[in-house]
């Protein structure tokens, strides 16, 4: 496992040469919160980097239900029994195994792995501008219907989930990179993704970190790059 840190945010990186998994250890003063737990072969790594570290993990935070996040939830959990799992009220339902879709949401299905046999259950459903810690809870479907973004408001380091990833090119959830296609491919709403692409802007993130690929300062050109070419794109159409 790749351990790559900037400022107060600890990225773990599973497979980082062939397919990388990240996810996220963010320290507070006598603490640790982890968010997103990868695949389930990756929890001997989080809870070693963790004990490196020298603090506890007190919190489990999910930015969406797809198994490349949630995998080493139950053996996380098994091991540190005390910490609080949170995860948006929307994408609990998926994990219900529940993928309908509400009246407001654009009707195509909602795609990539959803963990079937996950024991582990949320102790706190998120809303939008919740607090964990140091992060502040942001709205940002597209990914999934209910995909949250987490902003370190000490230092604007946005954990941004699957929203955006920096593997084999900068995208925006939904736009297609083809070395590294898996993310758009398992995204349920392109338009619903390029909103909220230009929500998190205006957040003025400092450093991006993604599921997939490496952490990016300074993203804010990248972001709006990536916003214009679906304008363009649309407007064409």
């Amino acid at each position: 496992m790749r351990i790559t840190k900037e400022q107060s945010v600890y990225q773990l990186t599973t497979m980082p040469r062939m397919f990388p998994v990240n996810c996220y250890l963010v320290e507070e003063e006598k603490e640790l919160t982890l968010v997103d737990a990868a695949m389930p072969f990756s929890a001997a790594g989080i809870l070693k980097a963790a004990g490196d570290i020298g603090k506890p993990i007190t919190r489990i935070v999910i930015t969406h239900a797809h198994e490349d996040h949630v995998g080493a939830l139950d053996k996380i959990k098994a091991a540190v029994p005390d910490a609080r799992v949170y995860i948006s009220r929307r994408d609990a339902r998926l994990i219900e195994g529940d993928r309908s879709l509400d009246a407001h949401e654009a009707q195509t299905p909602i795609k990539g792995g959803v963990p079937k046999k996950m024991i582990t259950r949320p102790d706190v459903l998120l809303e939008e501008g919740d607090k964990i810690g140091s992060l502040l809870a942001i709205s940002s479907p597209g990914h999934t219907p209910g995909s949250m973004s987490f902003m370190d408001v000490r230092n604007n380091i946005m954990i941004a989930g699957d929203a955006f990833q920096t593997r084999a090119g900068f995208a925006i959830s939904g736009q297609v990179r083809f070395w590294f296609p898996f993310p758009a491919l398992a995204t349920w709403d392109k338009k619903t993704a390029v909103a909220s692409a230009e929500k998190l802007l205006s957040y003025r993130p400092s450093v991006l970190a993604i599921g997939h690929g490496e952490m990016l300062k300074a993203p804010e050109e990248h972001i709006r790059n990536a916003i214009m070419l679906e304008e363009a794109a649309a407007s064409k159409a």
